[in-house]
């Protein structure tokens, strides 16, 4: 008789345990319930990474699209000769400022 109640209240004490133990991991636990906010904060900057991501590839496929060999914008073709090679036609003048 003696044996059955000790097994009795051993089984009790394992399954408050494990209880318990469940019940921690589900509100201090990596997924758990103190863990959404972190993951909601972190989903949110991701997601603005993203778009800010977004608009600079859209950015520059309409750049490489301007760049297309076989129609290519002179106005964009004249920017990047400039600003690359440093030519400038001869009609312009070159002014530079004095830094103070």
């Amino acid at each position: 008789m003696r044996k059955s109640v000790t097994e009795g209240r051993l089984k009790r004490a394992v399954a408050l345990a494990a209880l318990l133990l469940l019940t921690g991991l589900a509100v201090a636990g990596p997924t758990g319930l103190l863990a959404w906010s972190e993951n909601a904060s972190a989903l949110e900057a991701r997601e603005a990474e993203i778009a800010k991501l977004t608009a600079k590839r859209d950015a520059l496929r309409n750049r490489v699209s301007l760049l297309d060999p076989d129609a290519a914008d002179p106005d964009l073709a004249s920017q990047l000769v400039r600003d690359q090679l440093g030519v400038m036609r001869e009609d312009e003048v070159v002014i530079t400022l004095e830094d103070e």
